[in-house]
């Protein structure tokens, strides 16, 4: 099927209308709530690196509130088990069998709070759930339903006591961002009561309806220039001298089906260059494994993509369906 242009519209009024939701909540953030709509639309999740009391929570609540959908939090300990987060079999001694209760995965928004807090056996429990949308228990596969999002946080300054994410799990996180914090006139805002709880956020949308969205994103077109200009990228961060391990497949895919959502939040029917080279830095960084030698001289991985983006040429022309 091909995506009308009346769609497109509907999709970016739409998007707009969830987004200025949020934003009621997380004042003066809208690229940030941009970013995480577009990862939720196109069928991603978020990993938030960033000091406490930013507003991760919020921004969370928010987005549940605004699309109508369930959300839990999950605060991430070092005694946390997979369990916790799953689910697990009860045996029912009156029935004879064992009962699945389910765990706090179960849900649309799912906040893993201090992720990085969690022993390696217990982050690996969102491995599956955050690639297939399911969990195992048992031998029995069970669908955690849709739309899933997972808002991952965690602390880059505080490191005592905590577990440097595998590198197997930070490629399933769609987009690597960060809050911060407020420019001035926002904290002003902030403080004088301009925030909305986001227990008082209207839903924009149904869940269903979100689904349908995520779907017209799919059936954006993007032309083989653009495909082949996001592919010289990827091969480009695997060749770039300050890098030990470049950007995966999977996240040259991930790179791809945000530019989708993005053109079409945009009220476009076919993506562009512009929509890869903004969503390149938080989909592709965090993917990088840079030599040690690099990263004692200064070097960040979202240097490494802004030069990739400086030396890999796009194509010269636009592309439309």
């Amino acid at each position: 099927m091909t995506l009308t242009q009346e769609q497109a519209t509907w999709f970016a009024q739409t998007f707009d209308q969830i987004a200025d939701n949020v934003e009621r909540a997380v004042l003066g953030k809208r690229h940030v709530v941009d970013l995480v709509l577009t990862a939720m639309l196109s069928d991603g999740h978020v990993l938030l690196e960033d000091v406490p009391g930013t507003g991760k929570t919020s921004l969370a609540r928010a987005v549940a509130q605004s699309v109508k959908g369930t959300n839990t939090r999950i605060q991430f300990t070092p005694d946390l088990l997979p369990s916790d987060i799953t689910g697990v079999s009860v045996y029912d001694q009156k029935e004879g069998v064992f009962e699945f209760h389910s765990g706090p995965i179960f849900a649309n928004i799912v906040l893993a709070d201090e992720i990085n807090r969690a022993s390696p056996k217990t982050q690996a429990a969102l491995l599956e759930v955050m690639e297939e949308g399911s969990v195992t228990i048992d031998g029995v596969s069970r669908q955690v339903g849709v739309p899933f999002l997972v808002l991952a946080t965690q602390n880059p300054v505080e490191q005592a006591g905590t577990y440097r994410l595998p590198e197997a799990q930070l490629d399933r996180f769609m987009m690597r961002t960060s809050l911060g914090y407020p420019d001035h006139a926002a904290t002003v805002r902030i403080l004088d009561g301009a925030a909305v709880a986001t227990a008082q956020l209207p839903p924009i949308i149904t869940p269903e309806a979100l689904v349908g969205m995520a779907d017209l994103a799919a059936m954006a077109y993007v032309d083989a220039l653009v495909l082949d200009y996001i592919a010289r990228l990827v091969e480009a961060t695997r060749n770039a001298d300050e890098v030990r391990l470049g950007v995966s497949i999977r996240g040259a895919l991930a790179l791809t089906r945000a530019s989708r959502a993005r053109a079409v939040s945009q009220g476009r029917t076919y993506a562009t260059p512009d929509d890869v080279k903004s969503l390149a830095v938080p989909v592709l960084s965090h993917r990088l494994i840079l030599h040690p030698e690099a990263e004692f001289d200064g070097v960040t991985q979202e240097a490494v993509i802004s030069q990739v983006l400086l030396d890999v040429a796009p194509p010269s022309k636009p592309e439309s369906a």
